[in-house]
């Protein structure tokens, strides 16, 4: 059985008070603005990271104010370009991006990826979730794969885009219960919001993405968790996937992205934005809150770690025939 480990990351919509982000010491502002480019839709994974950011930062003093643009589309690839022509070279600007991102450059063949950036620090990570409505007649996660065994064309998931962290996971399940990927019926979505829709619509049958995505609607009982895929229990009372006699292990990382072109004055004033808001009281309170793994990497280990991530993307992506 296939069983590796990728650093996780989807997002989550329910940030911290304003009140528990002033609880952090007021730091030297860095910038008196800075651009975040998203290459996703509003409300999922790298949209909820980029507004964590803003809120600790310009709670912390080292930003003033910050400026969004969200472009989706298949799995970052569509506003990537937009990202490296538009910002190139320009100080004080981001992009929030990450494992997601990597495994629909390869699935789409997209000829720009995170190569072509420059890479400022890995953040978060994140065990996926695998949920159904709440009235769906699978009630557990051995349902679900019964459902897959026997007729996985007509247990349609919804989740990210086409070669992304959700679609790898749903080919590794079926890989598990002797089914190809090409089996899956997998509906891709450019945002959580959307993929939340469809599930509580039971448009679909499942879902599968990071669980901050789906943690509020797992609270508010209008979806029900049936595994996460981390290496050990991360959600109350829902188990993980090894738990279930499942050997699959898979996560999300999230990270921050400067424009192609950059000085190394510019790069290094990126890294230490980003070490100094990681060391911020206030941002260990909101990964606490969230529910997010700290992964902060920055640096040479940081290119290392995404050269890693690829090699490993682009093996499993190809055993499980999604590539």
């Amino acid at each position: 059985m296939l069983r590796r480990t990728l650093l996780a990351a989807s997002a989550a919509s329910a940030l911290l008070p304003l009140a528990a982000l002033r609880s952090g010491a007021r730091a030297a502002e860095l910038y008196p603005s800075m651009n975040v480019f998203i290459p996703a839709g509003p409300g999922g994974g790298w949209d909820g990271l980029g507004r964590a950011i803003e809120q600790v930062a310009r709670q912390a003093g080292l930003v003033s104010s910050f400026q969004f643009e969200n472009v989706g589309g298949a799995g970052g690839t569509v506003g990537l370009p937009r990202f490296i022509g538009q910002r190139r070279g320009r100080e004080g600007a981001i992009m929030v991006g990450g494992a997601i991102m990597v495994g629909s450059v390869l699935a789409n063949k997209s000829p720009v990826g995170l190569k072509d950036v420059t890479p400022v620090a890995r953040m978060t990570t994140e065990p996926g979730i695998i949920v159904v409505p709440a009235n769906s007649d699978i009630r557990d996660i051995n349902g679900f794969m019964a459902a897959l065994k026997d007729n996985p064309g007509a247990t349609s998931v919804a989740g990210g885009s086409a070669g992304g962290m959700d679609h790898i996971l749903l080919g590794l399940l079926l890989k598990s219960v002797g089914r190809s990927a090409r089996d899956a019926s997998y509906v891709a979505f450019a945002g959580g919001g959307p993929a939340q829709a469809a599930i509580l619509g039971a448009q679909v049958k499942a879902g599968i993405s990071g669980y901050s995505e789906f943690a509020e609607q797992i609270k508010a009982g209008r979806m029900r968790a049936l595994a996460t895929s981390g290496e050990s229990r991360s959600v109350e009372g829902v188990p993980t996937l090894k738990e279930s006699g499942i050997d699959i292990v898979l996560g999300n990382w999230r990270g921050v992205f400067g424009p192609p072109g950059l000085r190394p004055e510019a790069v290094q004033k990126l890294v230490k934005f980003v070490t100094d808001l990681h060391a911020l009281p206030a941002w260990k309170e909101l990964l606490a809150r969230q529910g997010w793994d700290d992964a902060f990497l920055v640096g040479a280990e940081f290119d290392a770690f995404l050269k890693q991530d690829e090699a490993a993307t682009a093996q499993v992506l190809k055993e499980i025939g999604l590539i």
